[in-house]
């Protein structure tokens, strides 16, 4: 039986219309001008509004070649929801306004038969935007290519969760047909994100922000959750994909293939001055397969 997940977010967060949807992406995966290449395993991408980060995802998507993928696994935190685990869509397809993706049956039965996962209704998938906002890239990059999708929206984990679901997840990233798009926006400053670091040895807030967020993609870089985690403890950036990222790194550390996050783009909404003032920022990275 067919479960439909509609596009829930377009017409407000981007564009409901075909066409102009087609012409944005199009406008800004030129933009960034990137080669695609068939090395490219996966994705970091921020999920905000695309008159926000729009821009800064064609970064990250531009990147793929779609000849040889099959299977695109989406990772994307819970905004509204919580959960200690990770949950798994209950529909069938995922409509975009430029083309539907149908979801992995197979592989979501996979997942499931291990016991570690749990469900969410529709409204949760619908309510959330964090793996919607791929969706439209998706659609765009594998246009013509057959392509599946494997929704799996990641809950407030702890650090040996995140172990355990990295563990778990890792022998998919050594198949090449498979891809990873990892949900998470940046720093989310500001009193109304009741998070106002600010380190003036860098002079402006803005700049401030910047070197944190930097901190954090250099330890992203390196591939090691241990040093991502205490980052996190330390600083408490305000980095909403934390638990897909850090799963992500626990893939990268336990699958046989060697895998090279490198971040392409930063940017962020406004340039904080003043206490008063706030901004979330958005990054972008592809995580390639290393052939050293």
């Amino acid at each position: 039986m067919e479960v439909i997940r509609r596009a829930s977010h377009a017409g407000s967060w981007y564009t409901d219309n075909p066409r102009k949807l087609e012409e944005e992406l199009d406008g800004w995966l030129d933009a960034a001008g990137l080669p695609k290449s068939s090395d490219v395993r996966g994705v970091i991408a921020p999920h905000a509004g695309y008159s926000y980060s729009g821009r800064a995802a064609a970064y990250a998507f531009g990147n793929i070649d779609p000849t040889n993928i099959s299977r695109v696994f989406l990772l994307g935190p819970s905004h509204h929801y919580y959960t200690p685990k990770c949950a798994l869509s209950t529909a069938t397809v995922y409509k975009t306004p430029i083309g539907d993706l149908p979801i992995d049956q197979e592989v979501i039965e996979e997942l499931k038969a291990t016991g570690k996962f749990e469900l969410m209704d529709l409204r949760v998938d619908e309510a959330e935007h964090s793996m919607e906002m791929h969706l439209p890239y998706l659609a765009k990059v594998f246009k013509g290519h057959q392509v599946k999708v494997v929704p799996i929206l990641v809950g407030a984990l702890n650090a040996e969760s995140e172990a355990k679901y990295g563990k778990l997840l890792a022998k998919y990233i050594d198949d090449p047909k498979n891809f990873f798009s990892v949900s998470s926006d940046f720093c989310h400053w500001g009193t109304r994100f009741n998070y106002t670091h600010y380190d003036n040895k860098h002079g402006a807030i803005h700049k401030s922000i910047e070197a944190l967020d930097k901190m954090g993609m250099d330890i992203i870089e390196t591939g090691d959750p241990d040093s991502f985690k205490n980052y996190l403890l330390e600083f408490d950036n305000t980095i909403c994909g934390r638990h897909p990222i850090s799963v992500f790194l626990h893939m990268t550390k336990n699958c046989s293939t060697k895998i090279k996050i490198q971040f392409l783009r930063y940017e962020q909404s406004s340039q904080c001055k003043t206490m008063r003032d706030s901004s979330v920022s958005y990054a972008s990275a592809a995580a390639k397969a290393d052939g050293e």
